[in-house]
Order: structure tokens, then sequence, then C-alpha cells
């Protein structure tokens, strides 16, 4: 018998599995290019962050770009108490803070990739670094839902490089496209806000460790007229690095 190499198997393996999903009742939703992911850090009571908050929309329209806005609970204090802000949201900033080497927490603040982060409002400088982190290593992510409204994850092997493969959280993030918000007291006293794919939940589902992942998900109903699409996103465990992320518009029973 002739000697297949392990890592022709697995691209085989993959392969069939790619084929079996195209054939399967599954509306796929996957970026014709791996998706950079983008997360904003803001706060309805911050004064300096809705030039971020528009430029989070404009990136919410690339195709190759998932651009995720967070809600942060430490400015609610201040005097106006953002609807969407969440502990969470605030604890996974601190996380990021620590495996990026900073002392501090911010706002407005974009994390790239969970490799690198900007100013939110510094259009040049988070741009700049969508293009650099475009070059990190992708692994396959797929969601798809079925016509009864079931979702599916699907996550690739690792690429076989001879070591162990990284370890990573599999988190379930549920958004909304858009929020308008009359903001009546605080620092943006009288304005009205607009927010962009405001998330609403973040939970971790799973642990990736490099193994094709095949599972079904079940997505909380949110507020009503909420909850409007989800992501999964795969992130090192050590480095906080996202090493793969896909994104679905929800089709929600009536």
């Amino acid at each position: 018998m002739a000697y297949i190499p392990s890592r022709m198997v697995r691209a085989v393996k993959f392969l069939i599995l790619l084929f079996a999903l195209a054939a399967a009742p599954f509306s796929l939703a996957a970026a014709e290019r791996p998706l950079t992911v983008v997360e904003l850090f803001t706060s309805q009571g911050c004064s300096s962050c809705p030039p971020a908050d528009a430029f989070l929309g404009e990136l919410a329209g690339r195709d190759d770009v998932l651009a995720l806005s967070f809600h942060v609970d430490y400015w609610d204090y201040i005097g106006w108490k953002d609807p969407f802000a969440s502990a969470d949201h605030t604890r996974r900033q601190r996380d990021y803070s620590r495996k990026l080497g900073l002392k501090y927490v911010y706002t407005p603040q974009m994390v790239i990739q969970g490799a690198a982060h900007a100013t939110g409002s510094d259009r040049s400088a988070v741009l700049d670094r969508i293009e650099k982190n475009r070059a990190l290593a992708r692994i396959p992510v797929e969601l798809r839902q079925g016509d009864d409204g079931a979702v599916r994850l699907f996550i690739a092997d690792a690429p076989a490089k001879g070591e162990a493969a990284e370890e990573a959280a599999v988190w379930l993030v549920v958004f909304d496209r858009e929020h308008l918000t009359p903001v009546r007291r605080g620092e943006n006293k009288g304005r009205k806000l607009r927010n962009y794919n405001v998330v609403r939940q973040l939970t971790r589902i799973a642990t990736w460790r490099g193994k094709a992942l095949d599972m079904a998900i079940t997505v909380p109903d949110m507020v009503p007229g909420g909850g409007q699409a989800c992501a999964v996103l795969v992130q090192s465990t050590e480095t906080g690095r996202i090493l793969g992320a896909a994104a679905l518009g929800l089709d929600r029973p009536n």
C-alpha cells in the first residue's frame, strides 16, 4: 500500500467536509475573504466615542471585516447609563489590556484581530493595522442556519506543523445591526447616537485544540427586535489573537 502523508489525508478530509456542507440544506455564512475582526470598546457616556462609532459603521460595510461594538460599563456612573453596556465587555477589554501590555483601558479603543490596538477614531492607524493583520494565518470557520432555524458551527483542523495546535476559546457573539439612542444625560446629553453591530451577549461555547469541530449552536433569543446576527470567534487563550471568525444573519421565527 502506498504511503499517503498525514497532511494530505487531512486536506482530503476537509475537502470532503466542504462538499458535504455544500450539499446540505443549510444557508452558508462565510465571507469570500477571511474576516479580520475589529472590536470597538465604546460607551454612550463618552463624548469622544461618536466619531469612532460612526467609523465602525463604515467598517461594518466591508465584506472582509467583522466589526463589533462592545459597550463598556465604567462610564455609566458619570450620568448616563449606556443601555448596551456590560461588565463582561469591560472584562474582555481589561484582558486585552493585559495581553497587549497596556497598563490602562480607554475609550474609544479598537482591537484588531486580538493582536493590535489603536484609538477608535484614528482612521489611518486602524486601517493600517487591519491591513497588516490580514496576513495572519486563519483557521477556516463556517456558520450555517437550516430551514428549521438551527445553527451549526464548523471549524477546520489546524494546519499540520509538527507541533501541538494552539488552544483556543470558541466564543459565540450575538449582536444587533444598528441602534439609534436619544441620550438624555451625561457628556452626550441631547444627542442621538447611532451604534452599529452592538454586541448583546458573549458566551464561551467550546474549546478548540486543533481538531475539526462540528457542533450545533443554540443562539439565545434576545430582547424584541434584538439578536439580529451572530458570530463565532476562535481566539487563542494564550495570546488573545483571533485565529478564525465567521458571522451569520439570523432568521428568527415570527
